[in-house]
Formats: structure tokens, sequence, C-alpha cells
């Protein structure tokens, strides 16, 4: 038989661990809405710093204007985050990857060179990124870029801000 004290015990107890779902849950819908808000700024930065004019607007290397280098196909990309930043940072010399990173290579170290000269053969950047702004990038591009495979229509729709008549050939 149960006793008052135990019932009371057992109500206390699962009083407690509702507290704990219910803060769980608070922390991680508050979580994926910094976390959007974080991969949607990264998307409006891929839009207007010339990144989606050699990679493609959905960065599978489908550019939209012959005028710029063929930019790496980033949905199949095995590329780790740090990896990305320091691609995105230091860009790639002689590879049509620009430095995004005004201090990379002057300031800060570059692929593990000390700080110095910046390659003649690098890309020059349409603009550069604060590091903030490259981690946003890096945001988006681990959201909604690689390992995706296939363009979906869903995709098309959010980067063309819900243009249907430009999705049309996607599923």
């Amino acid at each position: 038989m149960i006793s008052i004290g135990d019932r009371k015990l057992a109500f206390r107890a699962s009083g407690v661990i509702l507290a704990f779902v219910v803060a769980a849950f608070a922390y991680s819908t508050a979580i994926f809405a910094e976390n959007s808000d974080k991969v949607k700024a990264g998307l409006a930065i891929w839009k207007t710093t010339g990144c989606a004019d050699c990679h493609g607007p959905f960065a599978d290397g489908d550019r939209e204007d012959d005028d710029f280098p063929i930019g790496a196909n980033l949905r199949t990309s095995k590329l780790d985050p740090a990896a990305l930043k320091m691609t995105i940072r230091c860009g790639r010399a002689g590879t049509g990857m620009p430095s995004f990173d005004d201090g990379g290579y002057t300031t800060r170290e570059c692929y593990g060179r000390p700080p110095g000269a910046r390659p003649e053969n690098l890309q020059p950047t349409p603009r550069p990124l604060t590091p903030d702004e490259i981690d946003l990038v890096i945001a988006y591009l681990q959201a909604r870029i690689i390992g995706r495979g296939e363009i979906t229509r869903e995709e098309c729709l959010s980067y063309y801000d819900d243009q249907p008549d430009t999705c049309e050939d996607y599923k």
C-alpha cells in the first residue's frame, strides 16, 4: 500500500520532471529560432556578397553568369566548419576563390602561413566579410547546402522568396 507521503513525493517529483521537460522544450525552441535567424542571415549574405556568382544560387557550382570563375559544388563538400571558415576567410590562391577576410594573410595567418604578403594569384573579393558574417554563411551552408543532394522546389522557393515561376524546373 502506498502512503500519502509517498504520493506527495511522487507528485512533487513528477512536477519537477515536468518543469525540466518544459524548460528543455523552451530552450530547444529558442535555439531553433536563433539558428533559423542565423541561417536566414547567412542566406542574405550569400546572395549579396558574390558567393552565388561563382557557386550558383544553390551552391552546386552552376553559376548563372559565365563572367565569374566556376565555384566548387558545396552540396557535395566534405569540408567541416573549421575548413569552411579557413576557405572563406583566406580564399584559395589560383582557384578563383577570393579571401573574404581583409586581414587574411596580412594580419592573421592563413593555412598555417604566418602573417605577411597576400598571394599574388588570389581572386579579389566583391566585399570583405566580418568574422560574424563568415559564421552566418557557414550556418547557412551547414543547414541548407552541404550534403543536401539534388535541389528541391522547396529550396528554390526559399531562395527566390516564393516566386513559383522561377522554380518550375524543380520537383
